[in-house]
């Protein structure tokens, strides 16, 4: 039987992906074929489970699974497509365990539920002992139906410390699993792993130390005797429309330290319609020959300089775009394919020119949250997404806004999504593993 199991925790910052990479690690150690899942739209952290996950000859890709961006039907088959591959799945969770785009809807909890999934509690117990009685107490009985089988605490002083924390959970009647220790190495690690976006930064050094941490003070082998589930039946979903061979297409999509925040599923639709070919705007002289451009969003504001230093790839793009090629651009996108992005010290560089507008690092607050996007009748089926920036457009030209876009309350929002000639760009995230028509409707424009 397949093992599975869920890292949820109180809230955030209480050191789930911490304890989520080093376990991805110490299996794939161990020799287990090991499937990282992510709750919700985050795709820093895939990244990460993507490296943790994967050891020697053994590659592993980090999967969303969320609830708000897609069906509950489609959360199952990826659950089941991925899962099917591997020994062991762990699922990360989003947040707290029951906090979701409205209540619990697209929660942790209700991925747990959805699919039979054990959960594993991490709590920060650094200034708590008896204490976590209650809070686990409340925890495992708010919902019947979510399986709160085990705890890892973290932030433990002593084993002293430990022995109050484990009476307490075995009165709240949750299993204890072990502890990590406090370890200011690996708290400034944990900061800097997914921050650090240098080339030269040694990720894979630091998952190691972090899985030798917490190797040495739980009990992996019985985490894994309480993981067994059942999988969901294995089962494909279909593209849009049966590609013939010959009518394939060369898709190209940017992927370098400035654009990188990619789903995997979306990559593995593309890959349905034709070639997927990955090239760096940074690095690379000019855009491959394709049907279809790709810009994901990433920091292009950390790599503005070298961008902007590479005139023979802006140019290129911008000739692309120009004489009718569709394209696809989405938040660090859009701010590439601009006519500049100024940096926070207000240095100002010059992007791709396609778009009419510029943006700003300066005085920009965040922007987060799941998108509706309906395109105003030229694409049949409502998408979702999710917009996260601290950039904002400091001035718009004459771009035409396509879509009407709401929040997950169907609140309206000033987000757009613009088009000129065929490139589509907006400051949302899309997910397309359920709408797998979308890049055909896309390369329909050209």
């Amino acid at each position: 039987m397949h093992k599975a199991f869920l890292i949820a925790a109180p809230s955030s910052g209480s050191g789930k992906t911490t304890l989520t990479l080093a376990l991805l690690r110490i299996l794939a150690r161990r020799g287990y074929r090991v499937q990282p899942f992510k709750c919700g739209p985050d795709y820093l952290d895939t990244r990460l489970h993507t490296l943790a996950a994967s050891y020697k000859e053994r590659k592993s890709s980090g999967i969303n699974l969320d609830t708000f961006m897609a069906s509950e039907a489609h959360a199952r088959t990826l659950f089941g497509r991925y899962g099917s591959r591997a020994d062991v799945s762990v699922v990360e969770g989003v947040m707290g365990l029951f906090d979701g785009a409205e209540k619990a809807q697209g929660s942790s909890a209700e991925i747990a539920k959805l699919l039979d999934l054990p959960v594993i509690m991490v709590v920060n117990a650094k200034s708590m002992a008896y204490s976590a009685a209650p809070l686990l107490h409340g925890f495992r009985t708010f919902d019947p139906e979510v399986k709160m089988l085990g705890v890892i605490f973290n932030q433990v002083n002593t084993p002293t410390h430990y022995r109050y924390l484990e009476a307490a959970a075995l009165d709240a009647g949750v299993e204890p699993l072990g502890y990590v220790p406090q370890s200011e190495g690996i708290a400034i690690s944990e900061r800097h792993l997914g921050l650090n976006t240098s080339p030269g930064y040694d990720r894979e050094a630091v998952i190691e130390a972090m899985a030798d941490h917490v190797e040495k003070t739980v009990s992996v082998n019985r985490l894994l005797d309480l993981s067994r589930v059942v999988l969901p039946p294995s089962v494909s979903e279909p593209c849009g429309r049966v590609v013939p061979s010959a009518d394939r297409k060369v898709i190209a999509v940017a992927r370098d330290e400035a654009f990188n925040f990619l789903y995997e599923e979306n990559l593995a639709v593309l890959k349905e319609h034709g070639e997927v070919v990955f090239f760096s705007p940074m690095e690379d002289g000019h855009l491959p020959e394709s049907h279809l451009l790709y810009l994901a969003g990433g920091y292009p504001e950390l790599y503005a300089d070298r961008l902007a230093a590479n005139q023979a790839m802006r140019h290129s793009i911008a000739a692309y775009c120009f004489r009718g090629g569709a394209a696809y651009a989405e938040c660090g996108g859009m701010m590439y394919l601009g006519r500049s992005l100024s940096a926070a010290d207000g240095t100002v560089h010059p992007m791709c020119g396609v778009l009419d507008l510029d943006t700003t690092m300066q005085e920009a607050r965040l922007t987060l949250g799941y998108r509706k996007v309906s395109l105003d009748g030229l694409y049949p089926h409502e998408l979702r997404g999710h917009e996260f920036h601290y950039s904002r457009i400091d001035r718009l030209g004459t771009l035409q806004n396509i879509a009407a876009v709401a929040n997950a309350r169907d609140e309206g929002c000033t987000t757009a999504l613009f088009r000129i000639r065929n490139t589509f760009a907006s400051y949302v995230h899309l997910y397309w593993g359920e709408r797998r028509d979308f890049p055909d409707f896309l390369m329909a424009r050209s």
